[in-house]
């Protein structure tokens, strides 16, 4: 194993950045494997194109006569660029992307063929679902399922196929993807906030939730990720003692970019430019080898599909290079983790940005309504949003003294806090004229200057106001945004309208104005929500602490967060708001639990099969080396030889410690498996591999790593940390 490390090393010195030719502009490049806006004007019939316009802007639905002039189109166009076969692509409940490929290529009798692409064809398809995760939704013979066409989000070309986003749904009409639900989940925002709106602009007709993720990776060199088992099995280093130079001096943060990283960036950009996803921001994180992209926002439902696309296209496009990205949210021990901020906001079709002040006390107090709001909804469902980003992988990285921790909160900043509290002291019921001027001119009219200055920024906080937006920063890298944007989006529409009832109450109840209405409420949730705003540290036990005495929660594993998918109110929430039902809620649950069980077998599989079979066969044969050493000494020295190989013998002695701690904690680990196999309740079972399994990881890598420091260099099996993180 030892000569696989040093080939390993050796080749991926060599390794020389590969040669990145760009010819063309970036917006010349832009979206031309993409059969979007400015493509389906050029292919598409006048009749055609205005249903395709009507289904992405306001949901109206497709008949077939346009379905079959759009499929006509779309083949013609991507058989002009060379393509071959065409895919469905959707999002199944596996956290990764998935397609079956079918060829153009039809036979027509007499030895001759076509090539076919009817509107049936893009609109729906029946694949295979028996492999696929349902949580129970469906039986494996019941194998059918559907894929749908999704319009809103445009088909493209990747290599010589035509990709056409889809849903995916089973044969009883349940969701099986992420897609779906969030698709619900938009459309309940966009009806809510459009409500909402009309107090303030009656002009608005429609309300779209952008997005824009910021996606953290590692990127570490192809031979040498392959030389380590738990990172080719895993994603992730499950043993390595830490470099002795890791991330402590500051200085890969915004560093100049290694050579080799920077033109895999450059060929990666090339493709999403092509693509139409419009990366813009790429630079060093704070630990070595980890680096940042970044897109412009778009639409949350296309901003799904984009970083879900991007993900992939790295991977091979990383391969290329010789390179491995890897994406789990702890791949190291010592370091940072890397995650997934989702920057989120909402605007209208009139171009506002509702979480961005404007120039007038009336857009201003627009802004703090969708601003309150949106705190109100954290508050209200911080459980369920905690539950959102849940994993096994992001279970690393939550809490773990990193940025953000495990409980939720939102920070705001010191200015709009100062603000908030000024609010708070609204009078109840009719607001006195004095009272009007002052709010407008001196509280809400001077937003835009207290933003202006405000430059407060909390890392470790999970949810932040940024400026114009809110920043989920808990999402983990790993994960599909889909799935933190269907319940974002999903608890803000349901606050804003149970907003707008409590408004309306006033308005036809108690004769408020509309403007005394809207302060009045928004007051009562200022004082409601306290509990939720944190402008402190969120790391160690204080904050902790101080969460609970707020009644905040903090679970801090996957399968006690898990719990809050399945409650009664999450449940009423989702079907109220048509976005899940019981059923898909409950096989959510089932199908997340059964994932982070997965991947905690597997990885205590990995763990135990490379401590005993690679690092203990090593231990043992630097052992006998030193056992050598002091027998040939003994002969030397004779009955003094105690005193010139007492180092040796107790370095031997250190060794056996470290085995015997190593062979009877993998022993207790698989008994502990065992035991957790064999229940049924999935909760129980997910309990039991949480508490009584993962905890013997720490001490099996604890003497795996001690003999690291031990054993000679020359015949250590693994790559170590050193040579990952530094070799560029």
């Amino acid at each position: 194993m030892s000569t696989l490390r040093f080939h390993a090393i050796k080749e991926s010195l060599a390794n020389k950045p590969v040669l990145v030719e760009e010819k063309e502009r970036r917006s010349d490049l832009f979206g031309k494997n993409v059969f979007n806006e400015n493509t389906m004007r050029q292919y598409l019939t006048k009749d055609a194109f205005i249903g395709v316009m009507n289904a992405i802007q306001y949901g109206k639905k497709i008949d077939r006569n346009i379905a079959d002039q759009v499929s006509s189109s779309m083949k013609d166009w991507a058989l002009s660029k060379g393509v071959t076969h065409y895919t469905h692509w959707f999002q199944p409940l596996t956290g990764t992307t998935a397609e079956k490929h079918d060829a153009f290529f039809e036979t027509i009798g007499n030895g001759m063929a076509i090539e076919k692409f009817g509107g049936s064809q893009l609109v729906q398809q029946e694949p295979d679902a028996s492999s696929f995760p349902s949580g129970g939704i469906r039986n494996t013979f019941e194998a059918r399922g559907y894929t749908a066409w999704d319009p809103t989000s445009p088909a493209f070309i990747y290599g010589t196929t035509l990709c056409i986003p889809t849903i995916f749904v089973a044969y009883t009409g349940e969701a099986l993807d992420y897609k779906t639900p969030l698709l619900r989940a938009l459309n309940a925002v966009d009806n809510a906030a459009t409500d909402v709106c009309k107090y303030f602009d009656k002009n608005v007709k429609k309300v779209t939730s952008s997005l824009g993720w910021e996606q953290e990776y590692f990127l570490i060199d192809r031979l040498l990720a392959a030389s380590r088992p738990d990172i080719t099995l895993t994603g992730r280093t499950l043993l390595g003692h830490s470099s002795a130079k890791g991330q402590q001096l500051d200085d890969h943060y915004f560093g100049s970019i290694p050579n080799r990283a920077l033109n895999f960036m450059r060929e990666l950009e090339t493709e999403c430019m092509l693509l139409g996803i419009p990366v813009k921001t790429r630079h060093n994180e704070v630990a070595p080898n980890q680096f940042e992209l970044a897109p412009i926002f778009e639409e949350a439902n296309l901003a799904v599909d984009h970083n879900s696309l991007l993900m992939d296209i790295m991977g091979r496009v990383a391969s290329r290079h010789n390179l491995k990205v890897l994406f789990h949210e702890k791949p190291f021990a010592g370091i940072n983790g890397s995650g997934k901020h989702n920057n989120w906001s909402l605007s209208t079709d009139t171009g506002v940005n509702l979480l961005a002040p404007g120039k007038t006390p009336m857009s201003n107090l627009q802004f703090l309504t969708f601003f309150i709001n949106t705190i109100k909804a954290v508050y209200e469902n911080e459980e369920l949003l905690r539950a959102s980003i849940a994993s096994a992988s992001n279970d690393h990285r939550l809490g773990a003294n990193e940025a953000p921790p495990a409980i939720m909160s939102v920070f705001i900043g010191q200015q709009l806090t100062k603000v908030l509290e000024e609010l708070e002291g609204v009078t109840k019921g009719k607001l006195s004229p004095e009272e009007k001027t002052e709010l407008k001119l001196n509280v809400v009219g001077k937003i835009p200057d207290v933003l202006l200055d405000n430059t407060d920024r909390n890392r470790t906080s999970p949810f932040a106001f940024t400026g114009n937006k809110f920043e989920f920063r808990a999402v983990g890298s790993l994960a599909n945004c889909g799935n933190p944007m269907t319940v974002l989006n999903t608890i803000v529409a349901k606050q804003l309208i149970d907003f707008k009832k409590e408004v309306d109450l006033l308005i036809d109840k108690k004769g408020l104005k509309k403007d005394e209405a809207v302060f009045n409420v928004l007051r009562e949730y200022i004082k409601s929500t306290k509990a939720i705003l944190f402008e402190g540290n969120g790391y160690g036990k204080a904050w902790e602490d101080e969460a609970k005495k707020r009644g905040l929660s903090n679970n801090k594993s996957t399968p006690e967060a898990l719990k809050a998918k399945i409650s009664k109110k999450s449940i009423a929430l989702f079907e109220d708001m048509n976005v899940m039902s019981k059923i898909e809620s409950e096989a959510r649950y089932e199908i997340e639990m059964e994932a982070y069980i997965m991947h905690i077998q597997i990885e205590g599989r990995v763990l135990g099969d490379v401590a005993r079979n690679h690092i203990v066969p090593t231990a043992v044969k630097y052992q006998n080396i030193l056992i050598e050493n002091v027998k040939g000494l003994k002969e030397i020295f004779e009955e003094n030889y105690k005193a010139v190989s007492q180092e040796q013998i107790n370095l031997i002695e250190e060794i056996s410690s470290h085995i015997k701690g190593i062979n009877a904690t993998v022993t207790k680990m698989t008994n502990e498996r065992r035991k957790a196999n064999a229940i049924e309740n999935i909760e129980e079972k997910a309990l039991a591999y949480c508490y009584q399994v993962k905890p013997l990881f720490d001490d099996i890598r604890k003497h795996c790593d001690k003999l690291e420091l031990l054993v000679d260099d020359e015949i250590w099996p693994l790559t170590k940390y050193r040579e990952l993180l530094f070799t560029r």
